[in-house]
């Protein structure tokens, strides 16, 4: 039996899974969506972004879980692919849900697509926290009206260190078995440096015709991903 450790991306709790998470189970597997310190239901806690690398590895052992797949979406690919090389033999794979992915010494902040400071002046009036998306962020997507208003709604702050602290990594992220789901709904291309890793005999990409939060527009085409990774 797999075990997936689901982790959704920015402003995003447990919950954004809930689509996901019973087709998974229905096919004999465990399934442990994780919300992060400060989102969510865990707004109350404070949040760097090594505590969402320790979440994800307390989770893990606090479970006991091993056969892992662990899943990062959008933001979460930074904490979910440190945390990875973090649980050792306990992980099968990693799968990037249309994610960024951690490079040593650097954030989501470094990475964005119009420059850490054009990202950080969106943080300067949010009071420490990146406010949630909206309705017009989700137009484009594949997502219809109902999806939209779920997301949105469902949408919490998401704290600003975890968006700005350096990710740490130990060894090469094209070492660790990984698979790259691109949403090309969202950009027909991965990212240059995900395009790099993609070279790697360990690493394969999976294509999606959907947005960006494929678990809320295509909840069981993603589920049908997930289940065909621990095929590796």
């Amino acid at each position: 039996m797999t075990d997936f450790v689901l982790v959704a991306g920015a402003w995003l709790g447990s919950w954004a899974w809930d689509e996901v998470v019973p087709e998974l189970r229905a096919s004999g597997h465990g399934a442990h969506p994780l919300t992060l310190s400060g989102l969510a239901d865990k707004q109350s806690r404070p949040a760097g972004q090594q505590t969402h690398v320790r979440d994800i590895v307390d989770e893990i052992e606090r479970l006991d879980l091993r056969d892992v797949v662990l899943v990062g979406h959008s933001y979460s690919g930074i904490p979910v692919g440190q945390a990875a090389e973090r649980i050792g033999d306990r992980l099968a794979r990693v799968v990037f849900v249309d994610s960024l992915v951690p490079a040593d010494g650097e954030s989501f902040a470094s990475c964005w697509w119009e420059g850490r400071e054009k990202f950080e002046a969106l943080l300067a009036g949010g009071d420490g926290f990146w406010v949630p998306l909206t309705p017009t962020d989700c137009a484009g997507q594949g997502l219809d009206d109902s999806q939209i208003a779920r997301l949105v709604g469902g949408a919490t702050p998401h704290p600003a260190a975890t968006l700005t602290e350096p990710a740490v990594l130990t060894r090469p992220l094209g070492e660790l078995p990984a698979t790259y789901i691109k949403c090309l709904l969202d950009g027909d291309e991965p990212t240059d440096d995900v395009t790099e890793l993609l070279t790697s005999e360990r690493w394969q990409l999976v294509e999606m015709q959907t947005g960006h939060w494929p678990m809320f527009s295509q909840p069981h085409e993603l589920a049908r991903i997930l289940l065909d990774a621990t095929r590796g």
